[in-house]
Formats: structure tokens, C-alpha cells, sequence
């Protein structure tokens, strides 16, 4: 099973993902993670990525092709893929068919999670973490037991992301419109797309991601 899952930054797609790896086995692509493990491992595309970005310049699709090609090489044809931050163009969009079909795959399910704005800027501006064992909280969801110890570790320091702002959000939401809008008619076109409600409780998402791939 090969799917896309989209979602602008604090929908929730890297819980899902990681629920997806753990119960199916299926494998996480994020093009900013490839990215970066390609580049630390000195691989041949890695280090051509390095230069780019060294020169302030944008990754091109072939470079991130290539990665994409090389990572599904290694997973075999044994595991599913969901496919994280890309296609985010419809010229990727058509890269990444080609790629696919070179693997001896295709692509099953295109899963958006919906979000509304406000509540996401809610949900992102309120959350937090221990600073020493990275524990997540929230100001409204999910405190902590005690006010101000972690209930993990008993650690009295907490941070929050410097991006966590509603401003930054906000900008964010914008992108992800801006760059989604190209793809999703491609793929409404082969009846492969599915809405589901990013701001339901986790378990609900899950389940009704579950009930797609079943």
C-alpha cells in the first residue's frame, strides 16, 4: 500500500505515520528527513543536495527524484510507503508516477487531513514540552498533573518552539493552500482522494485512515 498524506505543519500526519509504521509495517518519506540523512551519509545525491543548499539554492526534482528512487530501492517491495511533503507540484506529481511504476508500484490512497485554521493556530500556539525529556503538553489539552513537573521525568523547565506563533501559522496554512491546490485535482481525477477530519480526536483519525487502507 502506497499512499500520500497531506496536511499542513500541526494536522497531525507525523502521528498518523507513525501509528501507520507500527501497526502495517509501512515506511515514513519525508523529503526534508531524506534530505538530511542524505546528506550527513555523504551518498553521491546527498552531497549534490549539500552544494545547492550550501549556494542558498532549492533542491531540484530531479535531485529529489533520485532520493525518493534510491530510498524505495532499499525498502524492497515488501513495506508500503507514505509519502510526506511531496508531491507538492503537479510536475512532481508526474515524477513521482514514474518513479512508482519503476518500482513496480503504484499509488493507492491520497489522504488530506482537514483542518480549521483557528482551531489549528489554537492548537500549535498551546503546546509545549519538558525541557529535558521532550514530553508534549498544552495549555488547554493536556497539562501537566502538577502544575509546573513534568509528569515524565519530574523536571521543572519547559520550552516551546519558536515558530510555534500564530503568525507563523497562519503563513503556514497559506503555503500549504497555495502548494496542495496544483495536486489534488490530478488525483480527484483517478477517484484515489479521501477527506478526513484532522481536528477529530487521534484515535478517530487513525480509525478512519484504518477503514481506507482495509
Amino acid at each position: 500500500m502506497n499512499i500520500i498524506l497531506l496536511g499542513p505543519p500541526g494536522a497531525g500526519k507525523g502521528t498518523q505515520s507513525q501509528r501507520l509504521e507500527a501497526r502495517h509495517g509501512m515506511r515514513q518519506l519525508s523529503t526534508g528527513d531524506m534530505l538530511r540523512g542524505a546528506v550527513k551519509a555523504q551518498t553521491p545525491v546527498g552531497m549534490q543536495a549539500k552544494t545547492v543548499m550550501e549556494a542558498g539554492g532549492l533542491v531540484s526534482d530531479d535531485i529529489v527524484s533520485a532520493l525518493i528512487s534510491a530510498e524505495l530501492l532499499a525498502i524492497g517491495n515488501d513495506a508500503g510507503v507514505i509519502f510526506d511533503g511531496y508531491p507538492r507540484t503537479a510536475e512532481q506529481a508526474r515524477a513521482l508516477d514514474d518513479i512508482l511504476a519503476e518500482h513496480g508500484r503504484r499509488l493507492h490512497h491520497v489522504v488530506e487531513l482537514e483542518v480549521d485554521e483557528d482551531a489549528l493556530v489554537e492548537r500549535i500556539t498551546g503546546r509545549y514540552s519538558c525541557a529535558a525529556c521532550g514530553k508534549g503538553y498544552h495549555e488547554t489539552f493536556e497539562r501537566p498533573s502538577v502544575a509546573g513537573v513534568c509528569d515524565v521525568c519530574g523536571a521543572r523547565q519547559f520550552k516551546r518552539r519558536p515558530d510555534d506563533t500564530e503568525a507563523t501559522v497562519r503563513t503556514r496554512m497559506a503555503e500549504y493552500r497555495a502548494k496542495t491546490a496544483p495536486i489534488l485535482p490530478i488525483y480527484e481525477q483517478r477517484g484515489i482522494v479521501s477527506r478526513i477530519d484532522g481536528m477529530a480526536d487521534i484515535d478517530e483519525v487513525t480509525r478512519q485512515i484504518e477503514a481506507l487502507l482495509s
